[in-house]
């Protein structure tokens, strides 16, 4: 069956989609179980929600839109490692090709997410007269198509218009662009369901795209200029996000990282998710592993899991932490900087004459079900199980001994793994550098942690929809009621110290700056710097600053692919 729906969105003979590589299917439960819905439906909307977590993993889109930015900066670690053809570095420093292979796969499966929406439709369209179940899984695919285009429109300048799988798709750019997803997503958004959320398209979640859209509208009509919002548009963010937060629906987090958690599922502040929960538990947990030591074992009871030495971030996007904290440092002013879970007794900090060969009594004893590491941002030597010299951890009265993380790479393992600031792509590269990410939990469901997760991935959450309404408020020139929305977001961390100060006063640079602590490592920041004027800013390896790069390259795959219809997809400007 899942060959069925692999559709390209532009083939040399349909033009319609192009491949720079094979895409990877995997086996998926079609039939949702548990939707209450008949299988003929069932089977027309799981292929489209079903692809969704591998569009967005670590070497896809979800990597597209973090490298470019200041928050991550990935070297080719120990030499080699993560190199990739320099997929990552031209990324990072905006010199990037089209034949880049990241970006080619993210194309690859935006454009046949968005196949598998329209074939979708076509397959709902005539049930959908006579079936209303039919019908809201209509007005779900219709939402999705609206969303992937938007994520197109952001990145490539460009949306699909295509009603038929046998009829050509219409390329739209600008203003055309944003009418066509703006008034794919107004069709359904008063008849959309209101409660199958956060795994599937819902009002709000089209409520607070269509936000997302006219914030950045300005962007999205001229890409190379500079942004002139308008006031018909940041009043349309603040009438959308209004429904939201009147709808009396959705709660921040007190506990920042619950929102990131195994059972996030239902956490009250999740808008819209990529569900990885049972059946639908298919494909990876990439976002929790990518940046965290290759060194570091995160679950004791799954000796397979473990990290890969990803991406950092940069001292840049640490500096705006530490700049707007001053001489506190940011893990005692904001939770959301960092949460420590592991226990380490004050004697046991001081690694000073000590190396993981004969520190074998400065241990931990841990139970499995209660180990966690520490999230957020991680700088430092890091505390995880650690195995002997057969591969086996070593385990404690009723647990696991928990010790100072040690460089497995190195065969001696002479010395601990230590995070620093610094990173480049030049002198210091190593596996250890820079100040990681653990934002994800790694989900204590799977037994292949690096693969599977029952961790929802998310796209869309009230916090967010807050930060929006503010800076269109902003934006307007109403500094009190962005002001009173920041602060509201702020204070509602209440589960844990330390609480986000309120801010006395804010401006635009405020405004990015907050959006940055409250959104990281969840693929915005590309996005807000280009709406922010900041895209063309030097941070580490990056000097750039070309606006034409605020777009990325098409796929020169996907030109060739279209080839027999001269004119039908043109290189963006600048490559």
């Amino acid at each position: 069956m899942k060959n069925k729906f692999i559709i390209a969105l532009l083939t040399i003979s349909s033009l319609i989609g192009a491949s720079c590589t094979d895409l990877e299917e995997e086996v998926l439960d079609e039939s949702l179980t548990g939707s209450g819905q008949s299988e003929a439906i069932s089977g027309a909307i799981a292929p489209a929600y079903g692809l969704m977590p591998q569009t967005f993993r670590h070497t896809r889109y979800f990597g597209l839109q973090l490298i470019p930015s200041d928050e991550a900066i990935l070297p080719a670690r120990g030499g080699d490692q993560w190199y990739d053809g320099g997929r990552f570095l031209e990324l990072h420093t905006h010199k990037t090709t089209a034949s880049n292979g990241l970006v080619g796969d993210a194309w690859n499966y935006l454009t046949t997410n968005i196949s598998r929406t329209v074939t979708a439709i076509e397959v709902l369209t005539p049930l959908a007269e006579t079936n209303t179940e039919a019908q809201e899984a209509l007005y779900e695919m219709k939402a999705l198509r609206a969303y992937l285009n938007m994520l197109m429109l952001d990145s490539w300048g460009i949306a699909f218009k295509k009603e038929s799988s046998s009829e050509m798709s219409e390329i739209l750019r600008t203003q055309d662009a944003i009418a066509y997803i703006e008034s794919e997503f107004t069709s359904v958004v008063d008849v959309i369901n209101t409660d199958k959320g956060p795994g599937r398209m819902t009002q709000a979640a089209v409520w607070g795209f269509l936000a997302k859209l006219h914030l950045n509208a300005a962007v999205y009509r001229d890409p190379y200029g500079t942004p002139s919002f308008t006031t018909e548009d940041m009043d349309k963010v603040i009438e959308y996000t209004d429904h939201i937060i009147n709808s009396g629906d959705f709660v921040i987090s007190p506990e920042y990282f619950d929102l990131f958690n195994d059972d996030n599922h239902d956490n009250k502040e999740l808008i819209f998710a990529l569900d990885q929960r049972g059946i639908l538990n298919n494909d990876h947990s990439r976002w929790a592993y990518w940046s965290i030591s290759g060194s570091m074992f995160p679950r004791p009871e799954y000796p397979n899991a473990d990290g890969t030495d990803g991406p950092a971030i940069t001292p840049d996007f640490y500096r705006t932490w530490t700049e707007a904290y001053g001489n506190v440092d940011p893990a005692e002013a904001d939770a959301r900087f960092y949460q420590k879970n592991v226990a380490v007794p004050a004697a046991f900090e001081d690694l000073t004459g000590y190396t993981p060969q004969n520190d074998q009594d400065r241990y931990l004893c841990v139970a499995a079900e209660d180990f966690e590491i520490d999230r957020g941002i991680l700088r430092g030597t890091p505390w995880a199980p650690r195995k002997d010299a057969d591969g086996n951890f070593y385990t404690c009265d009723g647990g696991y001994r928990i010790y100072a993380v040690g460089e497995r790479r190195e065969a001696s393992m002479e010395y601990y793994v230590n995070h620093t600031l610094d990173i480049d792509f030049t002198g210091n590269n190593g596996y250890a550098s820079g100040y990681r990410v653990s934002k994800y939990q790694f989900s204590h469901t799977s037994d292949n942690g690096n693969n599977y997760s029952s961790v929802d991935l998310v796209l869309l959450r009230y916090a967010e929809i807050y930060l929006m309404r503010a800076e269109a408020r902003l934006r307007k020139g109403d500094n009190a009621g962005a002001l009173a929305d920041v602060n509201l977001m702020r204070s509602a961390r209440t589960a844990r110290s330390p609480i986000p100060a309120a801010l006395q006063a804010i401006d635009l640079d405020i405004m990015y700056r907050e959006r940055g602590f409250e959104l990281y490592w969840e693929m915005s920041r590309r996005t807000d710097m280009i709406r922010f004027g900041r895209y063309e800013d030097r941070w580490t390896e990056k000097t750039d600053t070309d606006v034409r790069h605020r777009l990325f390259p098409i796929p020169q795959a996907a030109i060739d692919g279209s080839s027999n219809a001269p004119g039908y997809l043109e290189q963006n400007p600048g490559y």
